[in-house]
């Protein structure tokens, strides 16, 4: 019979403390902060640590990365506290769009586009 494999998550406290410790500091990142891998995981990473820098290939938010890992926030921002720590992600603020373009600049495109 296989061994079955604990699964990481809100129904295995223990796996959780064994990521988050007792008093972590944590990176000030909120749900919106988008997360970058800057490289590949190594064999001896934690099974998060590798997922997220899997993950992370494209930039995801943390949010995304809580719901893909099925972990809460607080852990996944643990994780990346660490991950920030060894200089394996980058934390970039989400991009906003300042404002919307000129209404003359958009009509201008839009009538060149019907002369076409």
């Amino acid at each position: 019979m296989p061994v079955k494999r604990a699964r990481r998550g809100p129904e295995n406290p223990e796996r959780l403390y064994i990521l988050t410790g007792e008093d972590s500091e944590r990176a000030p990142l909120d749900l919106v902060t988008l997360i970058v891998a800057k490289g590949e995981p190594s064999p001896t990473a934690q099974p998060e640590h590798s997922a997220v820098l899997r993950l992370c290939r494209t930039p995801l938010s943390v949010a995304e990365l809580s719901a893909y890992l099925v972990l809460p926030v607080s852990v996944v921002t643990v994780v990346l506290t660490e991950l920030l720590a060894a200089d394996l992600v980058q934390a970039r603020a989400p991009l906003v769009r300042s404002a919307l373009p000129d209404r003359s600049l958009l009509e201008a495109v839009m009538h060149g586009l019907q002369k076409l």
